[in-house]
């Protein structure tokens, strides 16, 4: 005989509970794993109904939460976790765990690890790599490459047809035009004073710009504010501290921009 008051193993709920409570909303044709998990309720106890397109595939150990939208053919790939609510301070502000809709195109594909916070909208045919965390407020466009490993903070706009290799980080508020390419492990930096915490020194954020086309070498650094011009090319390893001109080459430390004829 069990105490009252002794700790008790909830009583697990399927996939079929959930739908049947109209909290899971399947078209026939998902193969969705039975080690997968859906959290229909955010920190606050909202619930939102999980929406999977026809054709979709959720592997063993994703998680899905509230107000996830996979349009048809999605592959969520395993310890893919989907419409994570923001929990706790950030960027000036503390998040108390509100879920949003998250939506998620035709046909992409979530590598295993990758995280996808609440909120972000990524366009059809679009592939995020393994362990690649998108923040909330993110939005991607439609054939994009995003490789493994990457940092995409909140509200960083990425347009159509972009690749991204592994290892790069994105701070808040980037701008990455259309068919934009960055290397492995670029950054960029938001922020010129380093101000953490400090209600009384609220520095506005400078976030960086990739204009459509350009290239970025990997390794290299952009400061806050920076602007990357149209198909403008910025050799691997540089710093650069200044904006970039359209068409313009730009390498070394600090980045210096070149011509045919040699450094302007």
């Amino acid at each position: 005989m069990v105490h009252p008051s002794a700790p008790t193993v909830p009583t697990p709920v399927t996939a079929a509970d959930l739908a049947r409570a109209g909290l899971l909303e399947a078209v026939p044709g998902c193969v969705i794993s039975p080690h997968a998990v859906f959290v229909p309720a955010d920190t606050l106890g909202a619930l939102r109904p999980i929406l999977l397109g026809a054709r979709c595939t959720v592997a063993a150990g994703a998680v899905l939460h509230g107000g996830t939208q996979l349009a048809t053919g999605v592959r969520v790939e395993e310890h893919v976790v989907v419409g994570s609510p923001e929990y706790g301070y950030a960027v000036r502000n503390v998040y108390p765990g509100t879920g949003e809709p998250t939506i998620i195109g035709e046909d992409v594909v979530l590598r295993a690890g990758a995280i996808v916070y609440a909120g972000v909208t990524i366009g059809a045919a679009t592939v995020v790599g393994h362990h690649t965390l998108l923040r909330s407020h993110v939005v991607v466009g439609i054939d994009s490459q995003l490789g493994h490993n990457l940092t995409i903070e909140r509200e960083t706009r990425i347009g159509d047809g972009v690749r991204m290799s592994p290892g790069t980080h994105l701070t808040a508020a980037t701008e990455v035009a259309n068919g934009a390419f960055l290397g492995a492990g670029v950054r960029t930096i938001n922020d010129k004073q380093l101000v953490w915490r400090d209600p009384d020194n609220q520095i506005e954020l400078a976030p960086s710009r990739f204009l459509e086309g350009c290239k970025v070498g990997s390794g290299a650094t952009i400061l806050a504010g920076i602007t990357i011009g149209a198909h403008a090319l910025v050799g691997a390893g540089a710093v650069v501290t200044h904006d970039v001109p359209p068409h313009a080459t730009a390498y070394g430390v600090p980045a210096r921009i070149h011509t045919a004829g040699g450094q302007s």
